[in-house]
């Protein structure tokens, strides 16, 4: 498939989304293989190796965040859920699941859109390049671990910059708080959620030109955040 054409896998079991999909996907340039099911859609996952999969976690047959489990053990493919449950508890549990991303339903076309760009262009770059990440005014290199705004060096604690590196590698997903606390300050640590508020309040003083108003380091309420670069 060619990479200006992203064959996107829905595995959803309402007719009437998977036909808005379908809609907008290919008005959009992108390929559709659909299911109505989680046992075809993880067979067509294994068998099409698709770009992309947007998966309902309301299956008929198999539990939604079973699947999502399933499919990061098998194949590697970037997975944005779709779902009716807003509840933040539903989220949490199917980010620190696998996947990467959630928008609830209903959700507008323009979002959508969005969140699949960032979640292609990410699985379209090796995470060992060593390539800067540049969004706007920033650039975090990892690999020298320096961090510019409007190309002068900031200087972020040892902390701070464990935070910004997490964001990066995974750029255009939302992170839990989960897993920031855990990866961050030690498994220990997984419920200081004051912790990730005084530091991201810290890091958008640094980094962001308005820090009341983020343009790149956002907060997904109530689940965790969000490093997002330029559309």
């Amino acid at each position: 498939m060619s990479p200006n054409c992203p064959l996107i896998l829905l595995i959803e079991d309402d007719p009437q989304t998977r036909r808005f999909l379908n809609t907008s996907l290919a008005g959009w340039g992108w390929h559709t293989l659909e299911t109505g099911t989680g046992r075809d859609g993880l067979a067509a996952a294994r068998s099409a190796r698709p770009d992309l999969v947007i998966l309902d976690l309301g299956l008929p047959d198999i539990d939604g965040i079973s699947l999502i489990r399933t499919l990061r053990l098998t194949a590697d493919i970037p997975t944005l859920v779709l779902s009716a449950r807003g509840r933040e508890r539903d989220k949490i549990e199917a980010l620190d699941s696998g996947a990467d991303d959630y928008l609830t339903k209903p959700f507008s076309t323009g979002e959508l859109a969005a969140r699949l760009r960032a979640l292609l262009r990410r699985s379209s770059k090796p995470e060992d390049t060593g390539e800067p990440f540049v969004a706007g005014p920033l650039k975090v290199d990892l690999r020298h671990r320096r961090v510019y705004k409007d190309s002068v060096e900031v200087r972020l604690t040892p902390i701070e910059f464990r935070l910004v590196a997490m964001l990066v590698l995974h750029a255009g997903r939302v992170v839990t708080h989960r897993q920031l606390l855990k990866d961050v300050w030690g498994p220990d640590h997984v419920h200081d959620s004051h912790y990730l508020r005084i530091y991201m309040s810290q890091l958008r003083h640094k980094l962001e030109r308005d820090p009341a108003r983020p343009r790149y380091l956002l907060t997904e309420m109530g689940v965790g955040y969000r490093l997002v670069g330029d559309e």
